[in-house]
């Protein structure tokens, strides 16, 4: 790929920010890399990490000159971050993100761009329960789908140079309207997390005996329920406040669906059961068959021989979440 940019902007540098530099870094996608965040540690962290070449905690002065800017802060702090950088970025310079809702950022961003500066928001669908600069890894996006949700009125060339910059990180890069992504994804991604959230929720209100023999005999579908729980609490508190009607929409359908299944096993309705498990069979095929998973048996984790773990001890936390 023959795309590079002077200068690259992250505005947050956690998971998603931190792959993106070093990715771009080792593609040779950009001649300057320059981070910004609000907290001193965290931009300590980036720096003893090497992630950029120029570090600071004004978010204008990391946009100022640079021709790609990358929000990778959660979605519910873009109208301030944009507040603070709009009279800085440079005409012709390209504004984006990595946030998983898309409508709210166009509604949010779009009145604050100034002229000569190509909105393009993005989706990367990638990542891990880890967050922090110290998460990120630049084959994050090999193989991964990035979803760009351009304007009408944005000009086909700077759409096509962002679409290289996410390709030349390994990415399949799709484009669609923002509305329809927020549909798609609040089923693919949103409706799950809230399950696992759930399910795992429901666990800490065990009692206490109960509760540590789900955790010691916890099978493979508990377990990835809390890996997908363990997710950063604030980035997915803002998913889920910004994608409202698309998760309720979605939701619903869930619950109809649940009743359905409900109704099944309370009426001993085999037949339905095994109609509905072979049907939803064919779904995770097909996912294995669009290289989004693997089929090694147990999803390709890796096993030692290891003694048995003690159980834990489950302590539901109060006031806020941990990133795992």
């Amino acid at each position: 790929m023959s795309v590079k940019f002077r200068k690259l902007a992250l505005i947050g540098i956690g998971l998603i920010g931190s792959s993106i530099a070093l990715a771009a870094r080792r593609q040779g996608l950009a001649e300057v890399i320059a981070i910004s965040t609000r907290k001193a540690e965290t931009l300590e962290e980036a720096r003893e990490l090497g992630l950029g070449d120029l570090y600071t905690l004004d978010a204008a002065e990391a946009v100022r000159g640079a021709d790609l800017v990358i929000l990778c802060t959660p979605v519910g702090a873009y109208e301030s971050v944009m507040q603070a950088i709009a009279s800085s970025l440079a005409p012709g310079a390209i504004l984006s993100d990595v946030g998983s809702v898309k409508q709210h950022v166009v509604n949010v961003l779009a009145p604050l761009v100034p002229a000569g500066v190509s909105l393009i928001p993005g989706h990367p669908i990638a990542g891990t329960e880890h967050s922090g600069p110290s998460a990120g890894f630049a084959e994050l996006f090999a193989g991964r789908w990035c979803v760009l949700t351009p304007g009408p009125e944005v000009d086909a060339a700077q759409v096509e140079k962002l679409v290289q910059f996410w390709e030349a990180m390994g990415s399949h890069v799709e484009t669609m309207e923002a509305s329809h992504h927020d549909m798609v994804l609040a089923i693919t991604s949103h409706i799950p997390h809230l399950v696992a959230y759930n399910i795992v929720g429901t666990v800490a209100d065990l009692e206490a005996a109960t509760q540590s023999e789900v955790i010691k005999f916890s099978a493979s579908g508990f377990r990835d329920f809390t890996r997908i729980a363990a997710s950063d609490p604030v980035m997915w508190r803002d998913v889920f406040l910004t994608n409202r009607d698309a998760v309720l929409e979605m939701l619903g359908r869930f619950s109809e669906d649940l009743s359905v299944l409900q109704r099944a096993v309370r009426t001993g309705d085999g037949p339905a059961l095994e109609a509905m498990f072979t049907r939803t069979r064919a779904i995770r095929r097909s996912i294995i068959s669009a290289g989004q998973e693997t089929a090694a048996a147990d999803f390709g984790r890796p096993h030692e021989a290891t003694p048995p773990p003690t159980a834990p001890v489950f302590v539901r936390e109060h006031g806020g979440g941990d990133d795992a």
